[in-house]
């Protein structure tokens, strides 16, 4: 273990009000009349949102910057020359009438911890460096488009979005002149440490009060279709139709089993499409979603192998035509032995309970994998729920996740030397 290498006066510590006032005002500016919080990345909220970080970071002496995809970043030099920086960071935009947590809980405190230690007069061995993602959750264009950025991914500039405009018409309209995407990448990072809400019941039903998570599940996205004759629902006999939408209810139930009964953690279908789509009218096309989530890459790939027979096999047997594609896929990202255990470690120095859980959403934490280390923690959602204007974290814990995440943070910046 190498020594913490810290300058200042002072040990920064967090304010755990001014935390919870600011995720407050945060959430004031973009509320729904349905209560919830709506930020689509690059709409007037998020520039909102991100004047007002930037506003509290200024507080602290710390000047902030945008780069070519309007990721925003603060940062405060290290002591020792030469390292990489250690990264905390979530994203801003939501989904439609969100809770207002889910992101904006996790970047409000990574850039509060960077203010604190700059206010406090307090330096880490390695800079540290506070990010809020650009575009994490994929409502107008495909999701990550920030952190992949950083990490040097690919991102489609000419991707639509459900209004028809491309992400380059957008990020030109955000900056006034569209900068190189390129120009976004990083190098390397010695370690990316990012705090979030669980979005699911676990950790509430458990009791424990800090999630250190082992690993960010892989997906497999795509659609089940079928094709088979549109005809009259009251003359056709039974045994000679051809029906989409019988073919589409037997894959749902397919898909089902993917996760009841192996191989993976679970397996969603979410939407279903049927055309013509009359009550008296045998439907003629239809379409079926998949999700198929697991942490292990080899029992995705075993999945999609089961299902893509039984796809075919509910075609032969419904007398249509089938075929199941894929739209996206994502392997399966493992946390860093090193920093679950410096977030075990600080959760455990302020006497929080901590249990060890996968991470089934996506995060921008699985893109700086490319870059180095991660790890994230989690803090408990209230009845599981998130995507939600009811979604809530209690106070008390709000604060806890933050203080674990500032002594991972020194504890990280102790034990690692990249």
């Amino acid at each position: 273990m190498k020594p913490a290498g810290r300058v200042g006066s002072a040990v920064a510590t967090l304010d755990g009000i001014v935390l919870l006032n600011q995720l407050d005002e945060l959430a004031s500016t973009a509320r729904t009349p349905a209560g919830g919080v709506t930020r689509l990345a690059w709409s007037a909220e998020d520039r909102a949102a991100r004047a007002l970080i930037s506003k509290w970071a200024a507080g602290a002496g710390l000047t902030t910057r945008s780069d070519a995809v309007a990721n925003l970043i603060a940062e405060l030099p290290g002591t020792v020359p030469g390292l990489a920086p250690l990264v905390m960071g979530s994203h801003l935009d939501t989904v439609v009438d969100a809770g207002p947590l889910d992101g904006a809980y996790g970047t409000v405190a990574a850039f509060a911890i960077v203010a604190t230690l700059a206010a406090a007069g307090e330096r880490l061995r390695h800079p540290v460096r506070a990010v809020a993602w650009a575009n994490e959750e994929g409502v107008v264009a495909p999701p990550f488009t920030g952190s992949r950025a950083a990490a040097g991914l690919t991102v489609d500039m000419g991707a639509l979005g459900p209004d028809g405009r491309r992400l380059s018409d957008r990020l030109a309209e955000e900056g006034g002149v569209l900068l190189p995407v390129t120009s976004a990448a990083w190098g390397p990072v010695a370690g990316y440490l990012e705090l979030h809400i669980e979005q699911g019941p676990v950790l509430d039903r458990s009791g424990a009060r800090v999630g250190v998570v082992s690993g960010i599940t892989g997906a497999r996205r795509g659609w089940a279709r079928f094709e088979g004759h549109a005809n009259h629902a009251g003359t056709t006999p039974m045994h000679l139709r051809a029906d989409a939408l019988v073919a589409a209810a037997h894959t749902v139930l397919a898909v089902q089993r993917l996760a009841t009964a192996g191989p993976v953690a679970v397996a969603t279908a979410g939407a279903i499409e049927a055309h013509p789509g009359n009550a008296n009218v045998i439907a003629g096309r239809s379409a079926v979603s998949v999700d198929i989530r697991s942490l292990d890459g080899s029992a995705l790939t075993e999945a999609w192998a089961r299902l893509s027979q039984e796809v075919d096999d509910i075609g032969a047997q419904t007398a249509t035509r089938a075929t199941l594609s894929e739209v996206s896929c994502s392997a399966p990202v493992p946390t860093d032995a090193r920093l679950r255990g410096a977030i075990a470690d600080a959760a455990g120095r302020l006497g929080l309970a901590t249990t060890e859980l996968a991470s089934g959403a996506g995060h921008d934490a699985q893109c700086l994998g490319a870059l180095g280390p991660i790890s994230m923690i989690f803090v408990p959602s209230i009845g599981g729920l998130s995507h939600h204007p009811d979604e809530a974290t209690a106070p008390d814990d709000l604060v806890a996740g933050a203080e674990v995440l500032l002594g991972a943070l020194r504890l990280a910046d102790e034990r690692l030397d990249r």
